[in-house]
C-alpha cells in the first residue's frame, strides 16, 4: 500500500501531484472510497459534520471527495461485520485510493480491526491511503495520550504499519493544544522518530521511502 498521510487533506498543489504520483495516473481516471468512521468516535464531530465532509462542503482549499475523481464511494466500516466479506473486499480491491477521514485515530483503528480490513491491507499493494489526521495517525506505532478522546483512560497504540508517529493541525489558528510547543511536550512520550504537520504539510510513504510535502509547516521531532 501506498501512503498519503496528511493533517487538512489535500490542500495544495504540492501535495495534489504527491497523490498523482501515488496512484500513478491522473485522479480523473481513478475510483476512491472514502472512510468517515473516525468521525463517529470524536465528541466534536456529529452527522452534520460526516455529511460535510462527504459532500465536500467545508468550504475552504481542503479536499479530499471533491478532487475530481473517476467515481467516489462511501465505506462506512462499522456496517462492514454485518455483510459478507466477499462483497465489500471486491469494493475495495477495485478502489485506485482509500480517502481516510479524521476524527478520533483510536475508535478508527478498532473499527479497521472488527471491520477485518486491517487484515486485508498488505494485500493492496497499488491502493493508495489517503489520511487526513486521524486517519493518518491511526498507521503509526502511537497516537499520544493528548489525541484519545473516545476512550481518554485507554491504549494509545496504533496499527504500526510506518515506524513513525503524527502530531497534526500544527499551529492551527485558535487551538492552543496543537503548538510547537505542544507537539515537543508530545513527542517525549514518543518512543522514536515523529513528525509535526501543518495542514499544508503531508508525508508520502512509497517502497518504504519517506517524503515530506510541505508548503507550510513542519518539524521532525524525536522522543
Amino acid at each position: 500500500m501506498k501512503l498519503l498521510l496528511t493533517s487538512g487533506g489535500v490542500t495544495n498543489e504540492s501535495i495534489r501531484d504527491a497523490l498523482v504520483g501515488l496512484l500513478g495516473k491522473p485522479i480523473g481516471d481513478s475510483d476512491a472510497l472514502f472512510i468517515p468512521t473516525a468521525q463517529w468516535g470524536q465528541p466534536a464531530c456529529n452527522p452534520q459534520t460526516v455529511w460535510k465532509s462527504t459532500a465536500d462542503r467545508w468550504g475552504d482549499d481542503a479536499s479530499l471527495v471533491g478532487l475530481g475523481w473517476r467515481s467516489v464511494g462511501v465505506l462506512e466500516l462499522t456496517a462492514l461485520p454485518s455483510i459478507a466479506e466477499e462483497r465489500w473486499t471486491g469494493w475495495v480491491r477495485a478502489a485506485d485510493a482509500l480517502l481516510v477521514d479524521g476524527g478520533e485515530a483510536r475508535y478508527l483503528l478498532t473499527w479497521l480491526l472488527q471491520s477485518k480490513l486491517a487484515e486485508l491491507m498488505s494485500e493492496l499493494r497499488d491502493t493508495v491511503w489517503v489520511g487526513v489526521s486521524a486517519g493518518s495517525m491511526v498507521l503509526t506505532p502511537r497516537v499520544g495520550r493528548e489525541f484519545l478522546d473516545w476512550q481518554p483512560d485507554g491504549p494509545d497504540d496504533g496499527l504500526g504499519l510506518i515506524d513513525f508517529s503524527i502530531f497534526p493541525h500544527l499551529d492551527y489558528p485558535g487551538w492552543s493544544g496543537n503548538t510547537e510547543a505542544a507537539a515537543r511536550r508530545w513527542a517525549q512520550q514518543i518512543p522514536g522518530p515523529a513528525y509535526a504537520i501543518d495542514d499544508q504539510t503531508a508525508i508520502a510513504v512509497a517502497d518504504g521511502v519517506v517524503e515530506v510535502i510541505s508548503e507550510g509547516h513542519w518539524e521532525r521531532l524525536s522522543g
